[in-house]
């Protein structure tokens, strides 16, 4: 699919790698959708875009991936501005790690597994089927696709660390979630993609000590460096163009395998 005169749905664009990716899609020139919890985020990133690639190029909508109304109005809002969309970068989620058993012997408590679970692959989960079905009903273009998704899963879903039941599980779902859908959405032309990033310098990365962002940076063979938001979203970008990939599960990491801790 040519992103040149899209519309897309970027979820999570209003920080870190999804805003790398909604500035990625505008210079392309896509018109971006910003979908952010922080409607505050979403409308700096909305407000740079204009500025930068003209106004209209993008669009602030507050959103909440984990709520059907919300996100249905979000979507119809990006619609009534941009046109229906073809293309779903779907990047927002949250980050949690907690010990099964606390240094107080005491069980970790559900309902923050649980509201993880929520998020990442509940939330994606339903950001997907809504976005499906409006695609669905749209004409077919080249080869017959429809549109195309993106989902952002983790190394940890497949290298989890000491702590980080919640986060891999939910990432992991992500992650074996995407040829099933793949599968499911190939009558209606939609591809299915999900990028498995590993350390990245986003925001709350960057709120770490220099020292330990330096020892992260280490821990990857190469380049031994943190990743590039401007990567992820160059990465984005190359699946919603290359028409044949499709139902894969792709890392980005530089060759990083996590250690237990």
């Amino acid at each position: 699919m040519q992103i040149q005169g899209q519309a897309a749905l970027v979820t999570g664009g209003g920080s870190g790698l999804g805003e790398g990716t909604a500035r990625e899609l505008a210079r392309l020139g896509a018109k971006v959708a910003v979908l952010d919890i922080n409607l505050a985020n979403a409308e700096r990133v909305a407000a740079d875009i204009n500025a930068t690639f003209g106004v209209g190029t993008a669009l602030a909508c507050a959103c909440d991936i984990t709520n059907a109304d919300s996100l249905q109005a979000a979507i119809e809002a990006a619609a009534a501005a941009h046109g229906p969309a073809r293309m779903l970068l779907h990047i927002a989620g949250i980050g949690a790690a907690k010990r099964v058993v606390g240094k107080d012997g005491n069980a970790a408590p559900l309902e923050d597994f649980a509201r993880v679970i929520t998020v990442n692959l509940i939330g994606t989960y339903n950001t997907a089927r809504l976005f499906a079905a409006a695609c669905a009903k749209l004409d077919p273009m080249e080869d017959g696709e429809r549109g195309v998704m993106v989902f952002t899963a983790s190394v940890a879903a497949f290298d989890g660390q000491v702590g980080q039941q919640a986060y891999s599980a939910s990432k992991a779902g992500v992650a074996g979630m995407t040829l099933p859908m793949a599968r499911d959405l190939a009558q209606h032309g939609i591809r299915v993609c999900t990028i498995a990033p590993g350390l990245f310098a986003t925001p709350l990365m960057k709120t770490l000590p220099e020292a330990v962002q330096a020892s992260l940076a280490a821990s990857i063979p190469f380049p031994q460096r943190l990743g590039k938001p401007e990567e992820f979203a160059q990465l984005a970008a190359h699946i919603v163009t290359n028409g044949h990939l499709n139902g894969e599960v792709i890392r980005l990491d530089g060759a990083l395998r996590m250690a237990p801790r």
